[in-house]
């Protein structure tokens, strides 16, 4: 049987800022059933890379199709309905004092606030179950300005899967929470990677103990370029990592969870 049509394609993709190279012909693909960890050091293009999978930027070369439509020939607005990113830059755009029951509502219109449309009685009581199933539901009333970094995190990714999207991008989630809400996040996130049900998700760190169980697929990414892709057994190893992270390493991985040091001078 022949691989079913990816979720997510980019072909010979580049994007130069200011005469900088940010990325580098990356071809990357993820199809129904996979979740993948993109893994690289700052300033190598991960966040870029999700900018462009979330149709929020266009390549300065190569191709984009995300949920059977090109980049340039759909209209991204409606497209961008159906991807949900979990990142630093959704919740900027966030008023502080919206309630975390209005941040999940709204995201059912893909909008920031829910004054410019109306909601029926099963959209509200699906907000609700959405947060009480990300852990979420005490939160409701408050206001996002209020929460803890563990506490946005888990709204957020209430947001991101109260609409059954297509594609989940998550893009540095774990970025500022303590150890007990990062490994709250982790099991929450390694519950939906063993979801059948789940779409195929996307996760963006620079940490490997941040990967959760149940993740297939790791696209390593070093100065734009890609280091190395495919099964996570097969492309995460330590010279693989070294040459992402530009300094020996050492890996191992025990209780189903990855470890990285620094490997000892000779």
């Amino acid at each position: 049987m022949s691989s079913p049509s990816p979720v997510l394609e980019l072909r010979g993709v580049g994007f130069v800022r200011d005469g900088r190279a940010i990325l580098e012909g990356i071809d990357f693909a993820v199809r129904a059933g996979e979740r993948w960890v993109v893994l690289g050091p700052n300033g190598s293009g991960k966040t870029t890379l999700v900018r462009i999978a979330s149709l929020w930027e266009h390549p300065s070369s190569g191709d984009v199709e995300v949920l059977g439509g090109r980049l340039g020939a759909v209209d991204v607005r409606r497209h961008r309905t159906a991807i949900a990113v979990v990142s630093a830059a959704v919740a900027n755009l966030l008023r502080p004092q919206i309630t975390c029951f209005d941040i999940v509502l709204s995201a059912r219109n893909g909008a920031l606030e829910t004054w410019w449309h109306r909601y029926s009685d099963d959209d509200r009581a699906e907000a609700e179950a959405t947060l009480d199933r990300f852990g979420a539901g005490h939160l409701a009333g408050r206001s996002f300005a209020t929460l803890s970094s563990g506490e946005r995190q888990r709204v957020l990714l209430a947001r991101a899967m109260s609409v059954v999207p297509g594609l989940v991008l998550l893009d540095e989630p774990f970025a500022g929470l303590d150890l007990g809400a990062r490994e709250e996040l982790i099991e929450r996130l390694a519950a939906l990677a063993a979801d059948p049900a789940a779409p195929p998700l996307v996760l963006v760190t620079h940490h490997v103990d941040e990967i959760p169980p149940g993740f297939t697929h790791g696209l390593l990414l070093g100065e734009g370029r890609i280091v190395a892709a495919g099964p996570l057994d097969e492309v995460l190893t330590a010279p693989a990592l070294s040459a992402t992270f530009a300094r020996p390493l050492l890996l191992e991985r025990r209780h189903d969870r990855w470890w990285s040091t620094a490997a000892p001078a000779p």
